[in-house]
């Protein structure tokens, strides 16, 4: 009888703990990633750069490049400056846009990369995905996922509490995203794949019923590999399905038509995943995710994140055009302004009654 199986892209290193930067450059040479010490570090101007200096001494072989924000410019201007460079590896030093333009930059020179994280922001650190601005507003880039994921929690916890906690409303939308992806099976009869959906649902699920705080170490190391599994899930789909539906449309809405006002991803994202599940009639999962959100101080209604209801209510209405062919609850109900706005009205209230 045949053994039928199927290899899942994931990282050769995962390691998350207290301390981790201190063995950054055994870490790499002890999983053969670059036994020469020939490695590019892109860095931010802030919490990357603040780090350089201490881990210069254990990096010699190490080339330091200034990356000037998550945009296709700058990711396009780092692979060009690497290009002669000769080396093992990348390694991404910093938050989400600086990882996000290291993994874009490594693709195009053709190197794997390593993500070190400074915050944990949103499920970026290790999906196939770059999300970078360009002319035109902001781009996903398909490129291969982090060779390696390192993640010190002595450095997570000098990051701001709010760059934290959105990670929290990235990976509870999880729920969210493989509910619409199991809706457009049954409406559309789209194919899901089981293993990607066990995957990301379970990290959504874990980070929903944890009863820490993000001042508690435990609570960190569940993020932090909620985080990985959401990338693995993406890996195994072939796409972002299993971590972005009508969450991820709305907040794709809110970057395109308030460009300059935008809050968080992970933020955006989490008040998406709970409109949506409202929007499904699952009363109970939306109070549960309304509890989660608002004890790690993340918002559940518009005005908490400097909108107006008109204003959310016109992005729900635009989300469905930031994924042509994706289906979910927003496609399958096709409301019209006037019912968004009672929806949303609704779904306050509803707010109110779980506070």
């Amino acid at each position: 009888m045949p053994v039928l199986t199927r290899l899942v892209p994931s990282p050769l290193v995962v390691d998350i703990r207290a301390g981790a930067l201190n063995d950054l450059g055994l870490i790499l040479a002890d999983q053969r990633i670059s036994a020469s010490g020939r490695i590019a570090v892109a860095v931010s101007g802030g919490s990357g750069a603040a780090l350089r200096q201490r881990l210069a001494p254990q990096l010699p072989g190490a080339e330091w490049y200034s990356v000037a924000g998550g945009t296709l410019d700058s990711a396009v201007l780092l692979a060009e400056q690497m290009r002669s460079g000769h080396y093992d590896a990348v390694v991404g030093l910093g938050g989400g846009k600086i990882i996000d333009a290291a993994k874009y930059a490594a693709a195009r020179v053709g190197l794997p990369m390593v993500a070190v994280a400074t915050n944990l922001a949103h499920d970026g650190l290790c999906s196939p995905v770059s999300t970078l601005d360009n002319d035109a507003g902001r781009g996903s880039y398909g490129v291969p996922s982090p060779i390696g994921l390192i993640v010190d929690l002595d450095v997570i916890r000098q990051a701001p509490h709010r760059f934290v906690a959105a990670g929290i409303g990235d990976v509870v939308s999880n729920i969210s995203a493989c509910a619409d992806w199991e809706l457009s099976k049954r409406e559309t009869g789209e194919q899901v794949d089981g293993l990607a959906v066990a995957m990301a649902r379970s990290a959504g699920e874990l980070l929903l019923r944890h009863p820490g705080t993000i001042a508690d170490d435990s609570l960190l190391v569940a993020l932090a590999e909620s985080l990985v599994l959401s990338g693995i899930a993406m890996n195994i789909a072939g796409s972002t399905r299993p971590s972005s539906g009508a969450c991820h449309e709305i907040n794709h809405a809110i970057d395109i038509l308030y460009p300059t006002r935008s809050a968080q991803h992970g933020e955006q994202c989490g008040l998406g995943a709970a409109f949506a599940t409202y929007l499904r009639g699952d009363l109970g999962l939306t109070g549960q995710m309304i509890e989660v959100l608002q004890r790690h101080g993340l918002p559940v209604t518009a005005g908490q994140i400097g909108f107006s209801d008109e204003e959310f209510v016109a992005a729900v209405h635009y989300a469905p055009q930031t994924r042509p062919g994706r289906f979910t609850v927003l496609e399958h109900l096709d409301l019209d302004t006037p019912a968004i706005r009672d929806a949303y009205n609704d779904y306050v209230k509803h707010v109110s009654s779980c506070s």
